[in-house]
């Protein structure tokens, strides 16, 4: 059977390069538990790093990004009564105080933009904006001086197997914290995503 996580020589990170590397991640959109949606998450030898595991019957405004171990390390909620789509993503599970926004971007003019992030509640700064096509898991992060931290692409196919768009990697930069860069790809399945 056909591994869905990296395993490709080139990815594995080198310790004498004198710079630090991309941390390659492979997303599979599916829960390891039964009856459940979600995400796993694998590093490039194959170890767990991350899940999503949403009840069907459970509450769909509010998901939980979790380590391999379970513990929650981001609660992302929809803020209810806001004007677009918009999520606000707090440490842990707390519900005060979150560490970031993001909300999708309402397209009047021709614009490869997808959704700002900012911090907190402060609307007016713009810390990472997200370009591309979640669809097609063609879609890059850039920090506001418009620098790549973060790029989602689909997963090659190994030995003429193709994984389709349930298996992707997601390519995080040294700069960018890679609970951020999945929370960023939990929030566009949810805007983006088939319903």
């Amino acid at each position: 059977m056909t591994k869905v996580y990296p395993n490709i020589a080139s990815e594995v990170q080198r310790p004498d390069s004198g710079r630090c590397e991309p941390k390659v991640l492979t997303v599979w959109k599916k829960s390891l538990l039964f009856n459940c949606t979600g995400f796993t998450v694998f590093d490039t030898k194959g170890n767990l790093v991350f899940r999503v595991d949403n009840y069907v019957a459970g509450n769909k405004g509010e998901i939980v990004l979790m380590d391999a171990a379970g513990k929650p390390l981001l609660t992302i909620r929809r803020k209810k009564l806001s004007l677009g789509v918009q999520w606000l993503v707090f440490n842990g599970e707390e519900a005060v105080n979150p560490r970031f926004s993001v909300k999708k971007h309402v397209r009047l003019l021709s614009s490869k933009s997808l959704a700002h992030v900012t911090p907190g509640r402060e609307p007016k700064q713009v810390l990472y904006d997200v370009e591309g096509s979640f669809s097609r898991r063609c879609c890059k992060v850039y920090d506001d001086k418009r620098c790549p931290v973060a790029e989602i692409k689909c997963k090659e196919a190994v030995g003429g197997v193709t994984f389709g768009a349930d298996v992707f990697r997601l390519v995080v930069e040294p700069q960018l914290d890679t609970t951020v860069a999945m929370s960023l790809v939990i929030m566009l399945d949810q805007m983006f995503g088939p319903r």
